[in-house]
């Protein structure tokens, strides 16, 4: 076995990274060199966004920048990258167990929680020296539109989504800074005060990740932004009648249930099914449904929703492909069983199904055969009246599924912020994970190409998220306050309809 090179980074003389592996220029040449190997072979998404002349002229730009020896974290650095200029929302990079608890351990963490309001980056605490809702200008003389545009590489998005970013940079913030300039011992931040123009200048000392941690967790908008920044456990859905005429229905994640048999989808099954059923036995006309914490979830949750709300046939997908039916690079795959005759079996099982739902080879390309893609039927209780749908940059993978079903094929009122997952399509449905052979960092991506079942309309454009006919997003008073107007932005606009 190859001996590691071991490095003590001292950051401002008080703050390092432990233990971290020194890779050569040869070792990160093998690994980039099998990182795009792997994405050609296997990533059907790889050209989704990017012409092969974008994608051959960042590979050399990056090529050059591992002539010298770089650690794990500046490695890591170029792969999120990579990751991000595709353009997909399940694109995912994650550095070795061991870097990571090394990361983690090592202090130099900003200490405040921050959030974009309306492009602003706000102080979201009233627990530290600068006031709630401050605005930052720079830290350690760095300004704050350099530090987000560098920030942005961390969470990936569907196309060219911007909005969707801002999930990512709310939530790790610290994080992302310390992975993009490393651990410190204070920070120098100039920043605003709220409605005021006069930049002040504060040194605050920089915390552990367990304090960072805890004052996210204690942040200023948690009553009404938790659900954005969670996995979803409980209150998955609801439904209420707002008035005579109006109707709310919630649906918080699809990540109900397994698959069509299992017990917690049957229950959403059932309940969809009585909230429609009065709907239309009481004669209601406007369904408002938020969906603006929804993150995704399993199949058919979000094809069930739809069918209440569609009024013609319609299918998943418009087609679906992959780009291989024999998994390529094996031995740098992520076994899912610890018995290698048992990861082996499951191999050939997976590649026996793959075989069986994409079977039709046209250049290159392994399309999905009907029989797994059969259209739907309207649901026979389906709402024939005004839908409003409030969407949130949050919305991916099957939430934008849906959001762009109901964008493209209703005539649903719009209302939010662009969402993070793709109108047109995306790469979604079976993830993969492999291992790069020196730096042991991790590289999760779906293979499915998907193209919606969406029509061509003025306003969505390709490579964007599902973009709203109304702008609605929380102003500065609002976020101060605490209050979340878009449903009553929503019935307010209904009332002037009436």
């Amino acid at each position: 076995m190859t001996k590691k090179l071991i490095l003590i980074i001292l950051i401002n003389c008080q703050f390092a990274f432990s233990q971290i592996e020194i890779l050569t220029p040869e070792k990160l040449t093998e690994d980039l060199t099998t990182f795009r190997n792997i994405r050609e072979s296997a990533n059907s998404g790889l050209y989704k966004y990017r012409t092969k002349a974008q994608i051959d002229s960042i590979y050399t730009w990056e090529n050059n920048e591992i002539k010298k020896p770089l650690n794990t974290i500046e490695f890591y650095r170029i792969i999120c990258l990579l990751t991000d200029f595709e353009g997909s929302v399940h694109n995912e990079t994650n550095l070795p167990a061991d870097a990571k608890k090394d990361f983690i351990s090592s202090d130099g963490y900003f200490p405040i929680p921050l959030k974009l309001i309306q492009n602003n980056l706000v102080v979201n605490t009233s627990h530290f020296e600068i006031p709630l809702a401050s605005k930052i200008h720079k830290i350690n003389d760095v300004a704050i539109e350099t530090i987000l545009k560098k920030l942005k590489r961390y969470y990936t998005t569907d196309g060219y989504n911007i909005s969707g970013k801002t999930i990512g940079i709310n939530a790790a913030f610290s994080r992302y800074y310390k992975y993009e300039f490393g651990p410190a011992a204070d920070f120098k931040v100039d920043y605003s005060e709220p409605y005021k123009t006069e930049i002040k200048t504060i040194t605050i000392k920089s915390v552990s990740d367990k304090i960072k941690s805890e004052a996210f967790l204690n942040r200023h908008s948690k009553s009404i932004d938790s659900l954005y920044y969670t996995s979803i456990k409980k209150d998955k859905y609801k439904f209420e009648l707002i008035n005579n005429k109006t109707a709310l229905l919630t649906v918080n994640t699809f990540a109900i249930g397994r698959n069509s048999k299992d017990p917690e989808h049957i229950v959403y099954k059932n309940y969809l099914d009585s909230c429609f059923s009065k709907l239309n036995k009481d004669k209601i006309d406007h369904l408002i449904i938020d969906v603006r914490t929804n993150g995704g979830g399993t199949d058919p949750n979000d094809i069930l929703l739809f069918s209440y709300l569609a009024n013609k046939k319609f299918r998943e997908n418009k087609s679906a492909y992959v780009s291989f039916n024999k998994i390529p690079y094996p031995k740098y795959l992520v076994p899912e069983e610890e018995d290698p005759k048992e990861e082996e079996k499951a191999r050939q099982e997976f590649e026996k199904e793959m075989i069986e739902e994409f079977p039709v080879l046209v250049n290159g390309k392994y399309y999905q055969t009907e029989s797994f893609n059969k259209p739907i039927e309207p649901n026979q209780n389906a709402f024939k009246g005004k839908i409003y749908l409030l969407i949130s940059e949050r919305i991916a993978s099957a939430g934008s599924l849906f959001a762009a079903l109901v964008a493209g094929n209703t005539t649903a009122t719009i209302i939010g912020q662009e969402t993070m997952g793709g109108y047109f399509g995306h790469n979604g449905h079976i993830p993969m994970e492999y291992q790069l052979p020196n730096s042991k960092i991790t590289t999760t991506f779906s293979i499915v190409n998907l193209e919606q079942d969406v029509i061509k309309k003025k306003n969505q454009k390709f490579g964007r998220g599902i973009i709203p006919d109304i702008y609605k997003s929380q102003t500065l008073d609002e976020f101060i306050n605490n209050e979340d107007d878009t449903i009553k932005f929503t019935l307010r606009l209904i009332g002037k309809k009436k």
